[in-house]
């Protein structure tokens, strides 16, 4: 997931795509899609490590949300930083986002 100016719709993004499919073939945009996201209230929280890490994180995100009187609302989603094929595992950096109610 990552954030676009409103100028950015869905019209460029499948140009981008297929600019992208044409020059490097499908495996670097499968899966990619444009889509309005209206989450409302949210916790977040960065994690900086490996993925496989995470869970001490998000455990860390539900107690903050409790702390402060909220719940968790549906489930959280991932916003990556960093790419895992040329970034340390260590280094890697994700915001972990929980909606809240």
């Amino acid at each position: 997931m990552i954030m676009q100016p409103r100028p950015i719709d869905e019209a460029v993004i499948e140009q981008a795509i297929a600019d992208v499919k044409a020059k490097k073939g499908d495996a670097l945009v499968a899966g990619a899609r444009f889509e309005r996201w209206a989450e409302g209230p949210s916790a977040q929280i960065m994690h900086v490590g490996p993925y496989s890490t995470e869970a001490t994180s998000i455990a860390a995100l539900h107690q903050a949300i409790a702390d402060h009187g909220s719940r968790p609302r549906g489930r959280h989603h991932e916003i990556y930083l960093g790419d895992p094929r040329t970034s340390a595992p260590e280094k890697l950096r994700t915001i972990l986002r929980q909606p809240i109610s």
